[in-house]
């Protein structure tokens, strides 16, 4: 009964594991929008520029902002679209 029980409590957990699948999108993004940045906060501060984001309908900009880095020396690494034989993918922005 005790092995049931784990096992079914195993099966369960592994259910619920979010998986993160690539949506891709057959429609090619928009050229980007130049944006026009406002006065840097402080000297901490690094422009994050914005994108075009896929709704799952249309594509919408997110604008751009300025945001301190999470930790000294960290680089923002933008997000872009990579061009599949299907489509076109999103790959998210991250600091490095």
């Amino acid at each position: 009964m005790r092995k049931f029980v784990l096992t079914a409590l195993f099966g369960f957990a592994l259910g619920i594991v979010p998986v993160h699948a690539a949506v891709v999108i057959r429609l090619r993004p928009p050229v980007s929008i130049h944006e026009q940045r406002t006065v840097r906060p402080s000297r901490e501060h690094v422009w994050v520029g914005g994108y075009h984001r896929w709704d799952g309908n249309a594509y919408s900009w997110q604008a751009g902002e300025w945001q301190r880095p999470p930790r000294a020396h960290a680089v923002w690494v933008a997000p872009r679209y990579t061009h599949t034989r299907d489509g076109y993918v999103f790959v998210e922005g991250r600091w490095r």
